[in-house]
């Protein structure tokens, strides 16, 4: 019953959620870009380089395609998510500026075949709505927290959301399934979430 509920209540903020970053995409989606590759991830308490995946933007998402290529620029891998089939985790491939790209799952662009597959120490991660404990609302395919919950099976990988300010609700209807978040990266800054599991 729990379930149930928590299933209605994303399905009735999916779509405000929805409108409300669309408007905010056509009035912040050039400023946002720059001032995310401005922030790039020094607010991260780590060395330069390892693997950080980012995506490209569908639809409204903001976009973090100019935060990667500062980043490749400093020493970072940079890889994009690939969708393998229904409720998979995802998988990355190695994604550099100019490198051809071919259309994925939903026709989003995702490297091809021969590019190397690779396992990121840092996730940027899009969504419709955020919370300050770091849960997020996504379009309901689960393909992030399942990637989420296996790669902190194994390793240490630190997960941030990239949205709009004003993408931040109250609370994100959550279950057992959904992974938190770490951090929040938006056109203001980096805020690390308050908790989660």
């Amino acid at each position: 019953m729990a379930d149930e509920k928590t299933a209605k209540a994303k399905r009735k903020l999916r779509k405000k959620a929805g409108e409300r970053r669309k408007a905010l995409h056509e009035q912040l989606a050039d400023e946002a870009r720059r001032r995310l590759k401005d922030t790039g991830l020094d607010f991260l308490d780590r060395e330069t380089g390892g693997v950080v995946s980012g995506f490209h933007p569908y639809g409204s998402e903001i976009d973090c395609t100019a935060l990667l290529h500062r980043l490749s620029k400093e020493g970072w891998k940079t890889c994009l998510p690939v969708v393998t089939g229904p409720a998979q985790p995802l998988i990355f491939r190695e994604w550099g500026r100019d490198e051809p790209l071919e259309g994925g799952a939903w026709d989003i662009p995702v490297p091809g075949e021969d590019a190397a597959e690779v396992k990121p120490d840092i996730l940027l991660v899009p969504l419709l709505a955020f919370d300050a404990e770091g849960y997020r609302l996504g379009y309901g395919g689960g393909f992030y927290d399942r990637t989420l919950e296996l790669a902190r099976s194994e390793r240490k990988i630190v997960a941030i959301g990239v949205a709009f300010s004003g993408q931040e609700v109250k609370r994100v209807p959550h279950g057992d399934l959904d992974q938190p978040l770490d951090w929040m990266l938006t056109e203001l800054g980096a805020k690390r979430c308050t908790g989660g599991k």
